[in-house]
């Protein structure tokens, strides 16, 4: 029990670093009206698949779920499923198990899935 519980307390604090990061990413963006540029953007002047994260965070922090749509409409599809996928790998690690072959089979299909929206939004 005491390595699950070490495994729990490692999550929650790499949990609270994340949070605290994202909540003073989003402080600076709105202090300073400014988000990081995408080097994809940068290069080819397209937009890659995850153009717009930052808008959409912020849209969502806010409760503005129209704007985070406008800001990324396939990133807002894939949160329930990348959050599930998440929590249950958040779980698997805490249980001491490695990830199951489903999981890496989800996490290919969604970043198909974002590769194609990536494309298509360009069209």
């Amino acid at each position: 029990m005491a390595a699950s519980e070490a495994r729990l307390r490692r999550l929650l604090a790499w949990l609270t670093a994340l949070l605290l990061l994202g909540l003073g990413y989003a402080w600076a963006m709105a202090r300073l009206g400014v988000g990081l540029p995408c080097p994809f953007y940068r290069l080819t002047g397209l937009l890659c698949p995850g153009c717009g994260v930052s808008r959409l965070c912020i849209a969502l922090l806010r409760g503005d779920w129209a704007g985070a749509w406008a800001a990324n409409p396939a990133l807002c599809l894939a949160l329930p499923p990348v959050a599930v996928l998440l929590a249950w790998r958040g779980i698997g690690y805490v249980k001491g198990r490695g990830p199951a072959r489903w999981e890496d089979r989800a996490w290919l299909t969604l970043a198909i899935l974002l590769v194609i929206f990536g494309v298509v939004r360009n069209l």
